[in-house]
C-alpha cells in the first residue's frame, strides 16, 4: 500500500496484506492519539452505519511501549450495511479481510509503502461480546499501571522469541492475554456505547 501524508489525512493505493509482519516495539508516543483520532474521523463517511469509535489496543494504554500499529474498534449499527459499504473502507486506503478469525467481526488493515503496518479497524456491533473484552481489557490496564507494566514485559518476551512473526508474537503472549481478560470482565462495568472513551471526535466537528 502506498501511503501519501497530505495535510492531516492518507491518499493511499491498495496492494495485498502480508500474512505475517515483523514485530516492532517502540517507546509510547504521544502522538498516537491524536494519529488515532484523525484515522477515526476519516470513518465518518460511513454515516449513521457508525455508531462510536474506540481507540483499543497498546496504542491506547497511555506510556506503554507498542508496536507502532493503531488499532480501532468502530461500533457499527450492523455488519450487512457495513459490508454494502465496504468500497467506502477501501477507499481510504484499508485492504479488508472479513471476519479474519474472529467470528463477528470486520478487519481491515491500512500499511505505508514499504509494507509496514499503520492501522488496523476492528468492526463490531455493539452486542458483541468481542467488543465489550476489548473495552475491558484496555480500560483495565489504564486503570492499573503495574499490569501495563507487566503486559509490556510480556510482549517484549514475546517479541524476543519471534521478532519476524506477527502472528506466533500474538499467539505467544496469548495466555497472559486471556487470564487477565477474565479479570477485566470482572472488573468492568462499562457499556460498548455508553463507555464512550472514544476518538470519535468529528461527531462535533
Amino acid at each position: 500500500m502506498t501511503i501519501i501524508t497530505t495535510g492531516e489525512r492518507f491518499v493511499a493505493k491498495t496492494m495485498p496484506m502480508t500474512i505475517a509482519i515483523a514485530v516492532h516495539i517502540e517507546k509510547y508516543d504521544p502522538a498516537w492519539p491524536d494519529m488515532a483520532a484523525r484515522l477515526a474521523a476519516d470513518l465518518a463517511l460511513l454515516g449513521p452505519t457508525l455508531l462510536t469509535v474506540h481507540h483499543i489496543g497498546s496504542t491506547a494504554i497511555p506510556n506503554m511501549a507498542a508496536k507502532p500499529v493503531i488499532d480501532l474498534m468502530p461500533i457499527v449499527s450492523n455488519l450487512a450495511a457495513l459490508d454494502a459499504k465496504q468500497k467506502l473502507v477501501e477507499s481510504l486506503g484499508y485492504s479488508c479481510h472479513g471476519e479474519f478469525g474472529v467470528a463477528g467481526r470486520r478487519f481491515c488493515a491500512l500499511s505505508d509503502t514499504d509494507g509496514n503496518r499503520i492501522a488496523q479497524l476492528h468492526f463490531y456491533e455493539a452486542e458483541s461480546p468481542h467488543a465489550r473484552r476489548q473495552l475491558a481489557f484496555r480500560d483495565y490496564l489504564r486503570s492499573f499501571p503495574v499490569l501495563a507494566a507487566e503486559y509490556e514485559a510480556e510482549k517484549r518476551r514475546a517479541r524476543e522469541l519471534f521478532p519476524n512473526d506477527s502472528h506466533a508474537y500474538s499467539a505467544e503472549k496469548g495466555a497472559w492475554i486471556r487470564a487477565t481478560e477474565t479479570k477485566a470482565l470482572v472488573w468492568f462495568k462499562g457499556d460498548v456505547l455508553a463507555k464512550a472513551k472514544t476518538v470519535l471526535r468529528f461527531a462535533n466537528s
